[in-house]
């Protein structure tokens, strides 16, 4: 069944062959340009590095009683009722450690020993009204900071020079895995692979010396600006939230600043891009996008994406945003309707870390109406005949609080316009219907309960199980007229809590097929609680189906299994620090409507003779092997000629993958090398998807913050 018309091509990093070697472009650089642009840098560094030593940061009594608050609101209100105890101190010593040098940078195992005297009292600190000694590491780790970004800047042309790219060594990817630095030498030896790596992947991207030498100055200089910036309230919400997202990742503390931005998200006051963001160590990442928001249907900005760098305008200069705080992304993303904001995004997909791509985004507010339910019907050939089948997209579950209070008649909600929906596929003949929820993230439960209604005609929807243990059912009313045709239910990995609650429901009441990918596994309740000083979100509950599993961790598994190029090992909520784990409760009795699950097997069997020759299929499953290929790897070589192989090997193959695919449908083949184009055979390519190809394409949850 043909679902969307969406492009793949997206997904596709394009990694360009370079004119010349990144050694020749450095060694052509003309005398007189690198002398005047590196002098004025290093005397920049220089008065820099004779600024007045900072003082040192120390806790407010206002953020000591904050942090009591916080300590007994955890105990008593969040689910797990986890005790605050020596084994939760140690954990906290670590998490917090991990949050202030997430790479192993600054702090040497000489640090780490003095800290480890702290490890077992936090816990006791935080009752007692002490906070000094995550003030004293928050400290050491700004001095550090400060240290290496001084030395970096002063030194960087030279520090640049003395890299030799003919060496075969490699950097770690995952660098939280490593031990910590024994000694100041192995600290500087890590700098040295750390930008190596980065001049590298700016060589690769075309820049010479000059252009490298300028970028990497004004980044570093803008972190050193931003470190120094730094105050208490930074250091108090980066230690108490480590404390939080020990209970679970949803779990966090909003200062006041951060709790009036969230105020700003609810009232939707402010125009921005239509993207949930996350802060991932230095580096801001695109959580998920906001269906028919901004930044969705420009197309360009994906799930995963980093934000390195904003811009206002087209023509504004770029800002580089590595390093910064999450809020302070967002007040430079969000702007006035109608304005545009460029963003230097590294895409996830690249085999080269460090090229980045710029996307235009103009700002706007996510309409009602484009947020609304809507349908279409697809014309399926099949054995010489044409069967209607209906299509019902869902972006979220909505509903018109003020209005539903108000009695207003006309009030929106997913049910009512779900109900008239369906009524107008009644009367176009359609045999079933797909309601298609993939990138919806949730919304609100109660029209989880009443859509579900409208497929079945009564019983239990969720449950919902408290602190204490106590398991509370969502029932919808009786319906003797639910729709009563077959219908299948769309996911992918960006479908998440209401939404797996009624995909859920669907599959336990056998009352259709789910297909698709792993949903996000979202399956737990959050409540806000005010503080003296900003505001505590907390998790309250948790979200069972009625077979008794829980959607939590786990999430929807389909029936019938479709690729994603999302990547399920960096989206989705088993992918989270600290998140709560899937249990289960007492199943529900319950009416079975079909006999979906027999089917399954054949359907299966179906699928995969059908899809054995599919060019699309093919086109698609292809190039997630190749993204699956990078993904894997652990180490990144600093050697150019082997980083200039892996660039053309996966030109060559993305080349030989897309030309495959264009063969296949009959177009004339293209070479990635070359700029792309809007001609004719492209548009049809877009257009003349198969039925399994549109399937599987994805539409559109650690610290998150929408703009």
């Amino acid at each position: 069944m043909l679902i969307k018309q969406r492009s793949l091509r997206i997904w596709l990093t394009l990694l360009l062959l370079l004119p010349i070697s990144a050694t020749q472009a450095l060694s052509n650089l003309p005398d007189d340009l690198s002398e005047s642009t590196l002098s004025s840098q290093v005397e920049m560094a220089d008065e820099a590095i004779e600024e007045k030593p900072l003082e040192a940061l120390k806790p407010s009594i206002r953020q000591i009683r904050t942090a009591e608050e916080i300590l007994l609101k955890l105990q008593r209100r969040h689910y797990t009722q986890r005790e605050f105890d020596d084994e939760l101190s140690s954990a906290l010593f670590d998490n917090y450690l991990k949050r202030l040098d997430p790479s192993k940078s600054y702090f040497s195992q000489k640090d780490i020993n003095e800290f480890e005297a702290y490890r077992l009292i936090l816990d006791d600190g935080i009752r007692r009204g002490n906070l000094t000694p995550s003030f004293t590491m928050f400290n050491r780790y700004r001095e550090k900071l400060l240290m290496h970004l001084d030395s970096l800047i002063a030194e960087l042309p030279e520090r640049i020079a003395a890299l030799d790219f003919t060496l075969e060594e490699s950097l770690l990817l995952e660098a939280e895995d490593q031990p910590w630095a024994a000694d100041k030498n192995e600290l500087a030896d890590r700098a040295r692979k750390s930008l190596k790596n980065t001049t590298l992947g700016l060589m690769l991207a075309d820049k010479d010396e000059a252009a490298i030498i300028e970028t990497l100055t004004k980044r570093y200089t803008n972190q050193r600006q931003r470190i120094k910036q730094l105050n208490a309230e930074d250091a108090f919400q980066i230690y108490i939230n480590s404390l939080t997202g020990l209970y679970d990742p949803h779990t966090n503390y909003l200062s006041p600043r951060t709790s009036e931005n969230f105020s700003i998200n609810m009232r939707l006051s402010l125009e921005g891009i239509g993207a949930v963001l996350r802060r991932d160590g230095e580096h801001t990442v695109v959580e998920r996008l906001i269906t028919a928001g901004p930044a969705d249907k420009q197309g360009e900005l994906q799930p995963a994406d980093k934000i390195i760098g904003v811009a206002q305008g087209a023509d504004g200069e770029r800002v580089d945003v590595i390093g910064w705080r999450l809020d302070e992304v967002v007040e430079l993303i969000r702007g006035k309707k109608d304005t545009t904001v460029t963003l230097e995004v590294l895409s996830e997909v690249s085999v080269n870390p460090d090229e980045s791509k710029l996307i235009q985004i103009v700002r706007n507010t996510v309409k009602l109406e484009e947020q609304a339910a809507q349908q279409s019907v697809l014309d399926i050939y099949h054995n010489d005949e044409v069967h209607k089948i209906g299509v019902i997209s869902i972006p979220t579950f909505y509903i018109d609080f003020e209005g539903s209070r108000n009695g207003d008649a006309d009030y929106k909600s997913t049910t009512r316009d779900v109900r008239k929906l369906l009524a107008e596929l009644e009367e176009k003949n359609v045999e079933g219907i797909v309601i298609d929820l993939r990138g919806n993230g949730g919304g609100s439960l109660q029209e989880v309960n009443q859509l579900t209604g409208l497929f079945v005609e009564r019983g239990a929807v969720v449950q919902i199980r408290a602190p204490n243990g106590r398991v509370a059912r969502q029932s919808n009313y009786p319906n003797p007229n639910y729709y009563k045709k077959p219908i299948a239910v769309l996911i992918d990995r960006l479908s998440a809590s209401a939404s797996e609650i009624f995909a859920g429901a669907i599959q336990d009441y056998e009352r259709g097929l789910i297909v698709g990918s792993q949903s996000f596994g979202k399956g737990t309740v959050q409540q806000l609680a005010d503080l003296s000083h900003g505001s505590l979100k907390l998790t309250e509950a948790k979200f069972y189906r009625i077979s008794g599993g829980s959607t939590q961790h786990r999430g929807v598994i389909p029936d019938i299994v479709l690729p994603s190029l999302y990547d399920s090992q960096e989206i989705g909520e088993d992918t989270l620090d600290f998140a709560l784990n899937w249990d289960t409760v007492e199943p529900i009795r319950h009416r079975n409507y079909g006999n979906y699950s027999a089917l399954v097997d054949t359907l299966t069997t179906q699928h995969k003779a059908r899809i054995v020759d599919d060019p699309d299929y093919i086109y698609l499953t292809e190039q997630i092997a190749l993204n699956d290929k990078y993904a894997d790897m652990t180490e990144l070589s600093l050697n150019e000629a082997v980083r200039r192989s892996i660039i053309d090997n996966d030109t060559e193959a993305r080349n030989a993958i897309e030309n495959t695919h264009r063969l296949a449908k009959g177009l004339p083949i293209k070479d990635l090398n070359e700029e792309s184009t809007t001609d004719a055979d492209t548009q049809t390519a877009e257009n003349d998807s198969s039925e399994i190809s549109e399937k599987v394409e994805t539409s559109e949850t650690k610290e998150t913050e929408e703009e």
